[in-house]
């Protein structure tokens, strides 16, 4: 029984879809999708519109074709492309007047094709009467989503809006045409970009425009006069509203000052404020916007979290208060969305125009939970998983694998040396009590905590003997110190390393801190809290993610951990540099390679099971992944196992689905799997809820399979890949992606905020980025 992608459809063996579950509680959850009647059978046929002059205002743009519904009839149109029944080989030539500047548009109505009910771009048919509906409910599109601008709450304190607004889309799943819905939030900064430049100016006049950099390279930007959103690449500071720049469609010299007044009637204040730069998508060049788009500072405000921001405690505390919205009010939210599209007069027309119903209730899918695993201690102690939890009844559990700490090094600052000390006599108290041995360790006291402090003392230590852990003890989360520490730790004299907030140090739950560092730090020296059984001999279960280096543009990296022994206890991890979609095809055989080969060593055998979890693919990049990653890997795995012997599965993570399941207008229980009604029939793929929540509503992970000979059953793999969940030491609970799709996302984040190199070969062995 073998799985595959063909042009990215899956192909399956009949039997499998039909296959029936057994394993775990069946039970009927509901979901965040509403039904949608189809079009009835009908011609309609797709038309390409190209207006001359080019008029970039989506809505101006369909008035002019409103003007002209006598001519080619009821049509839909997105700003781009028209569908209607009207057949017109030949296309059209219109003339329109802007009414602005009376000047004469030429429109080009050219025919593209007819769309068939079987035609992906049948389904794009229902999003854009969909998206009209938005329109009259008074919704803003902002970027690809409708938010309700009337209705935004302000955090002035933080100088931030946050408008509530719903994210949409409509496909064929299992049955039937779904729309799912998910509540969305957009935040929004109240400071225009130019204000943000004012800030940093009156903080900083000697170094004003490397601060600005910071704080708005790579944020995405909202221009209020067209909605749209923008990455911030670059900052021009030679060029200013004044600047001129020729059109390549009409050849004329224009300024941006010029131009913002006769295209949005915006007048800028400001002459001297420099340009922001964003490269140009594909569509926005071919509508005559070159290869660079420049923005106003003044016309843009910055959306979402910075880094700085989301460490903010008590900025996201405040966010969270709206966002983190419970199941039952999610519930409530949705239906009551749904109600306003089913009485808003309008709406119902355009409804009634092309026959479509939405439904009026969220759509059911059943599920299964499957059962709660049984975490193996040492000495014989065996703890159930319950709902994803087992903090309080593994306090005092025996590690399963156990080191002995006897060689490390503390670096702590001397006007902290009490509650240090109390900390280190907690910290020996509560290994014990876990059975992993540490000895006194050699302190180090510094007088201040600055990075260059940490760096200077860690390479006079470090230059004389190589400890098996460094421990840090820092005041602040600054990134600076803490990227200083792990340079040295990671790259330069490679050697576990810990770092610890003096905050915690007063902790009221100390115990339970020192208990965390403690297991942590066994794990990093290649020992194990807990393992669990698996149903497979010979499982080597392995997770990829990307990352974007935050300093040097365009290096990215890739980070793989695997584990490496029977008892998925101990693991093998790489980071590799790559630049394009060939080198990172290359560089995933390569790590999987590395990591069979550790394995081969370690137990005198192949892995007779491949399962490959692959984070950081979004849905537009699945074919590349599948024809680049998938295919180069099983040609290359056939000369490692000697023919096509070996058995892989291929699996595509996801947490990022819009997908919301909820139980008894609850949070579905831990173990939830979906793999019916909301899924797609075009895909190998389920659902899986591994995480429990004390706040807000649950978000399923999806998983999408694009490869697998394993010849093993659905329930198997939903299994393993639930297992998996369990084996993120950092934390005593279940996490929502796999054990090792969880590590490799550590590290791409340590090596893409932080390192921005991968780090020395000589750690590959362990868990040295928890």
């Amino acid at each position: 029984m073998a799985f595959e992608c063909n042009k990215f459809l899956v192909i399956t063996v009949n039997h499998v879809s039909a296959f029936f579950r057994t394993s775990g509680q069946q039970i009927m959850l509901q979901t965040n999708y509403f039904t949608l009647e189809s079009l009835p059978n009908r011609h309609l046929y797709k038309y390409h519109v190209d207006f001359e002059p080019a008029e970039e205002r989506t809505a101006v743009r369909k008035a002019m074709l409103r003007a002209y519904e006598g001519r080619i009839g009821k049509h839909l149109y997105d700003g781009t492309v028209l569908y209607t029944a009207a057949y017109e080989p030949d296309g059209l030539e219109l003339i329109a007047v802007r009414r602005d500047d009376d000047i004469q548009i030429k429109i080009s109505v050219r025919l593209v094709g007819e769309v068939l009910r079987d035609d992906p771009t049948y389904i794009q048919i229902f999003n854009i009467i969909m998206r009209k509906c938005f329109e009259h409910l008074d919704l803003k599109l902002i970027g690809r989503n409708y938010y309700d601008g009337g209705n935004k709450i302000r955090i002035h304190e933080h100088k931030l809006d946050l408008w509530p607004g719903y994210i949409t889309s409509i496909r064929q799943h299992e049955y039937n045409i779904l729309m799912c819905c998910q509540v969305s939030h957009k935040i929004m900064r109240q400071q225009s970009l130019l204000d943000i430049l004012m800030d940093c100016y009156s903080r900083n006049r000697q170094d004003f425009k490397n601060e600005f950099s910071k704080d708005v390279i790579g944020i995405i930007a909202l221009t209020a006069y067209n909605n749209n959103t923008y990455r911030i690449d670059d900052i021009d500071w030679e060029i200013n509203p004044l600047s001129k720049f020729t059109s390549q469609k009409t050849g004329e010299s224009i300024s941006y000052q010029e131009y913002y007044w006769q295209r949005y009637r915006i007048k800028l204040n400001d002459m001297t404020q420099p340009m922001l730069v964003t490269k140009s998508k594909p569509k926005d060049r071919r509508a005559d916007k070159g290869e660079n788009i420049y923005l106003v500072p003044e016309l843009c405000h910055a959306t979402g979290f910075t880094d700085s921001m989301k460490e903010n405690f008590r900025l996201t505390k405040a966010v969270s208060v709206y966002t983190r919205i419970n199941p039952e009010t999610r519930i409530s939210k949705l239906l009551t969305f749904s109600k306003r599209l089913r009485k808003e007069p309008k709406a119902v027309e355009e409804f009634n125009k092309w026959n479509m119903k939405l439904g009026a209730n969220l759509v059911e899918a059943p599920g299964r939970v499957l059962p709660a695993e049984q975490l193996l201690f040492d000495k014989n102690v065996v703890i159930s998983s319950g709902q994803g939890d087992w903090s309080r009844n593994m306090q005092k559990a025996p590690l399963l694998i156990n080191k002995e700490l006897k060689n490390w090094i503390l670096i702590g600052c001397e006007r902290e040396r009490q509650n240090i000390e109390h900390f280190l006599s907690m910290l020996l108290k509560v290994s014990r009590e876990v059975s992993f041995r540490i000895y006194q360790p050699r302190i180090h006291w510094i007088r201040d905590d600055k990075p260059s402090t940490y760096t200077e003392n860690l390479e006079y230590i470090l230059s004389k003997f190589v400890p098996d852990l460094v421990f840090c003890i820092v005041s602040n989360a600054r990134a600076d110190r803490y990227g200083a520490i792990k340079n040295k730790c990671c790259i330069d004299r490679p050697v576990p390393s810990q770092v610890l907030l003096q905050k915690n140090l007063v902790s009221r739950t100390l115990a339970s801190i020192a208990t965390k560092v403690a297991i942590q730090m066994n794990c990093k020296l290649g020992g194990a809290p807990w393992n669990i059984k698996f149903p497979l001999s010979g499982l080597m279960s392995i997770g990829f993610d990307i990352c974007h280096d935050k300093a040097i543009k365009g290096r990215n990296f890739l980070a793989m951990v695997a584990t490496v022994d029977k008892t998925m206890t101990k693991f093998y991890s790489s980071v590799t540099l790559y630049h394009n979609e060939e080198e990172l095809a290359e560089q995933v055989y390569t790590g999987v390679y590395k990591a069979v080969q550790f394995y081969r060593r370690n137990n005198k055998a192949l892995p007779m099971y491949l399962m490959i979890y692959r984070d950081g693919v979004s849905e537009g990049e699945i074919s590349q992944v599948y024809k680049n990653e998938v295919g180069n890997l099983k040609k290359r795995l056939e000369e490692l196992y000697y023919g096509p012997n070996f058995k892989m599965i291929f699996i595509i993570v996801s947490k990022r689905s819009n997908t919301t399941l909820f139980y008894n207008r609850g949070n579905p229980p831990t173990g939830t799997v979906v793999d019916d009604v909301v899924t797609s029939p075009f895909k190998y793929d389920f659902f899986l809820v591994s995480q429990r929540v004390r706040d807000g509503t649950v978000s399923p992970t999806s998983y999408n399979i694009l490869s697998d000979n394993t010849g093993l059953n659905p329930e198997m793999i939903q299994t393993i890949t639930f297992k998996l969940t369990h084996l993120y030491y950092n934390c005593s609970s279940t996490v929502r992606v796999p054990a090792t799709c969880h590590y490799a996302q550590k590290l791409s984040f340590l090596v893409g905020r932080f390192l921005h190199r991968p780090p020395d070969s000589q750690l590959q062995n362990q868990l040295y980025f928890l």
